[in-house]
């Protein structure tokens, strides 16, 4: 098989910077709408200013320490950051009622948390004094040294911590963790596309979404050269995101990349999720468990099954090449034992750097149009 280079697309082709602010509004909205939790619906708006947007995001992510925090547990995906996010809020909602009602909260977290138990819980902090203190997750989170997807897991030794109250309702496939990904997409599609990514149609209406708003990070005709330069050197090229596949295709084609990819090799989260439906006692298989690395590194012509299952290490250094921002790029590419490639375009920008040589990755470009310099003749 020709060698094969993998890129992510977060912070490496496109800026993270509208899913971050996708991933605020929705925590700002599941705490304040009618919706969902209500605890200030006057303040809730399904169109908010830019001035609004940028406020929003300060504080939901504390100067975005929550995220910087989150991504170095090697959690990459927005939906995790906001069910990690809105959940650590909501027990603190909970903490301050079982102070009066010590049976209603044991119940809540007896099983799924739905929309209806959502509904339950918005009548009974009506009146609640509470403010949302976003400064303590960091806090909370730091007496644990979870990584990867054991971190939604430790929201129930939080529970545990604030309530005194057992629960394992927290978990990647949660009836919660759901709810949060549906918001999510929501807010960044808006109410033309939700429909045809989640299957319904919105539950709020009136976001316009940031579909449109994508920011390539290198401009577009120098890393179209780049990707053609990589196809001439008898390269194929891939991608696994944790973008779903609308979110994925729709600004790679308007920005002129998309062709340069095989087909074949485009691995996103909607695929992720379709995996994790037909094998659920292989979940989570998002990064930085590496499936969507190894589907796009067989093909999406391989049966999902064979890739969940395909024996690792692969052992293919050298010939397999993933590209990615983050630490949990880096452990997929780890455990596979391919060359990873770090670019300094995501979240933490150049200060990424020590964290990449701490862990001796391969390679360290400042961005991805650098890449052509690891084979130069």
């Amino acid at each position: 098989m020709a060698k094969l280079i993998l890129f992510d697309v977060d912070g490496v082709l496109l800026s993270e910077e509208r899913y971050f602010d996708a991933s605020a509004l929705t925590v700002w909205e599941l705490l304040t709408s009618d919706k969902y939790l209500g605890l200030d619906g006057e303040a809730f708006s399904p169109a908010p200013s830019e001035e609004d947007i940028r406020a929003i995001r300060k504080t939901v992510f504390h100067d975005d320490e929550v995220l910087s925090f989150i991504k170095g547990r090697g959690i990459n995906a927005n939906w995790d950051m906001v069910y990690l996010t809105f959940s650590h809020q909501m027990l603190r909602v909970l903490a301050e009622i079982v102070k009066e009602d010590r049976t209603f909260v044991e119940d809540f977290l007896k099983e799924d948390i739905t929309y209806e138990k959502l509904g339950m819980l918005r009548e009974k902090a009506e009146g609640l004094s509470f403010t949302p203190d976003y400064a303590t997750f960091v806090p909370d989170f730091s007496a644990s040294t979870a990584e990867k997807q054991a971190i939604l897991l430790y929201l129930n030794d939080i529970a545990w911590n604030a309530l005194q109250i057992e629960t394992n309702v927290f978990s990647r496939s949660s009836v919660l963790w759901d709810v949060c990904q549906e918001a999510f997409q929501e807010w960044y599609l808006g109410d033309a596309l939700v429909e045809k990514s989640i299957g319904k149609a919105p539950r709020q209406t009136g976001k316009k979404g940031f579909l449109e708003d994508e920011i390539p990070i290198v401009e577009p005709k120098k890393m179209a050269g780049v990707l053609q330069e990589l196809k001439n050197k008898g390269f194929t090229l891939g991608i696994g995101t944790g973008r779903p596949t609308i979110e994925t295709l729709v600004p790679l084609e308007a920005l002129g990349l998309l062709s340069y990819f095989d087909k074949d090799r485009i691995v996103s989260a909607s695929d992720v999720l379709d995996a994790e439906r037909l094998y659920p006692t292989k979940a989570p298989l998002a990064k930085p468990q590496p499936y969507c690395y190894v589907q796009g590194w067989l093909t999406k012509d391989v049966p999902v099954e064979e890739a969940i299952n395909h024996p690792l290490p692969l052992s293919k250094k050298g010939e397999v090449y993933v590209v990615g921002d983050s630490l949990a790029d880096y452990m997929a590419a780890k455990t596979m034992d391919v060359t990873f490639v770090a670019t300094l375009t995501g979240l933490s920008g150049q200060k990424a750097r020590a964290s990449f040589e701490e862990r001796n990755a391969d390679y360290i470009l400042n961005d991805a149009s650098e890449i052509l310099s690891i084979f130069a003749d």
